[in-house]
């Protein structure tokens, strides 16, 4: 598989891509509370605003994705999320980026994130064979792993050493690069046909692009309601990103304004969570063919979903604090990354070619379009009930999602990995 040259540009491209977004997921809510010295509500906001595009878009770039080459869409994709943060980077150096320019900034990258991810998760059933995809995805899955390293930590002492806005100029570098990677993939895609007209009834059949659009959306949509396995995917994602959502704005005001940790030392610790994804993705690779994947699957779900419970207790900006938040960070990346992998592959593999694009759009629009208000959420706990409480709710809001894959077929999954479904487009007249 590495003997490739198509996989190799896509993995270059997907890690130098993920350094981007590490890098900006940091520094652009880092800007607003030590630059611009927003409040928690208007962090919620923040990152609301940067979460809506999932929410809004979703099932729309699935059925759009699913008849174009994921290569284009990765490529437009990079090149526009590079020329905006390179804009706000230029507007931060004159003083000119405010908060309302700010929302317009992650709005607009949270758009073109969703055309990449939903691209990128599609895009290497068309690269690779059906028996390496947990290899492909834990080759692809270990280089998000290397950019939750970079990213946060180069941030982080960017923003303490340098600027926000030169930290933000790294992101729209790395943005630059996935895209001058990516477009070197040379292979032609089969890109699969798109789905025939429905059966006739007695109106006059709509032929529109909306219409057509509309018809493959519910086709996405059925498919993966009918599947108990996605559906399960589905409900536990939903849980853990809205509580996740929550926790992360209360997370980065806990850090700085409650322990009085540095711009440094908050990247340093968010960065724990690459070498733990690091070894989730190694993991994710052996562990399912001894242990199985359900049993595996919810063990990593629950250690990981669990490790966030213990920050509330801490106090100060010791460097036994900072040692603490780098042991969960590390815990939550190595049973985060575990999860990853196996639920991608899962997904994958019981899915059609002609499905992908759908299917993931689909699991992506109910699985995190609850983030913005999971983040509004996080923003209202932290100025109603204080950081600590709030912090401690959220995180063991996380454990709802182990819970509904305990209670689903996914816990029963064995050693190898479920069959490919077959085509439920209606067929062509």
């Amino acid at each position: 598989m590495w003997r490739d040259r198509d996989f190799r540009s896509l993995w270059l491209g997907q890690t130098a891509s993920q350094l981007g977004e590490h890098t900006s997921l940091l520094v652009l809510p880092l800007f607003a509370v030590l630059t611009l010295d927003a409040g928690a509500g208007q962090l919620g906001v923040l990152r609301a605003v940067g979460q809506a595009p999932i929410l809004l878009l979703s099932l729309f770039v699935g059925a759009w994705v699913d008849g174009w080459r994921t290569r284009t869409v990765m490529v437009l994709s990079d090149a526009g999320r590079a020329l905006v943060l390179g804009a706000a980077a230029s507007a931060g150096l004159l003083g000119l980026l405010g908060l309302p320019a700010l929302f317009v900034v992650v709005f607009a990258v949270g758009v073109l994130s969703v055309f990449f991810d939903v691209a990128y998760q599609s895009s290497l059933v068309r690269l690779v064979r059906h028996d390496q995809l947990v290899r492909g995805n834990s080759a692809l899955e270990g280089s998000r792993s290397a950019a939750q390293i970079g990213g946060p930590a180069l941030g982080g002492a960017l923003v303490s050493l340098v600027s926000a806005s030169i930290a933000t100029a790294a992101g729209a570098l790395f943005f630059a690069l996935s895209f001058l990677s990516i477009r070197r993939i040379r292979r032609e895609e089969s890109v699969p046909e798109r789905s025939g007209r429905p059966p006739r009834t007695g109106r006059p059949p709509r032929t529109g692009r909306s219409s057509r659009t509309g018809r493959r959306i519910l086709e996405g949509l059925r498919f993966v309601v009918g599947d108990s396995s996605l559906r399960t995917v589905c409900l536990a994602s939903a849980a853990f990103q809205f509580s996740f959502a929550a926790l992360m704005t209360v997370h980065l005001l806990f850090l700085p304004r409650e322990l009085h940790l540095s711009g440094t030392e908050v990247g340093l610790s968010l960065a724990a969570t690459g070498p733990g994804a690091l070894l989730g993705s190694v993991l994710a690779a052996r562990l399912p063919s001894r242990f199985g994947y359900g049993a595996v699957l919810l063990s990593a779900a629950a250690l990981g979903d669990g490790a966030f419970l213990g920050v509330p207790a801490l106090h100060g900006s010791s460097a036994m604090t900072v040692a603490a938040l780098v042991a969960v960070c590390f815990v939550f990346g190595a049973g985060g990354q575990l999860v990853n992998v196996m639920v991608m592959a899962i997904r994958q593999a019981v899915t059609p070619d002609g499905m992908q694009g759908r299917a993931a759009a689909t699991i992506t629009f109910v699985g995190m379009g609850l983030s913005p208000l999971g983040s509004l959420l996080g923003g209202f706990l932290a100025q109603e009930w204080g950081l600590r409480t709030s912090l401690l709710v959220t995180a063991a809001g996380m454990l709802v999602s182990p819970v509904l894959m305990a209670l689903s077929p996914l816990a029963r999954l064995g050693r190898t990995l479920p069959a490919r479904a077959e085509r439920t487009d209606p067929p062509s007249q």
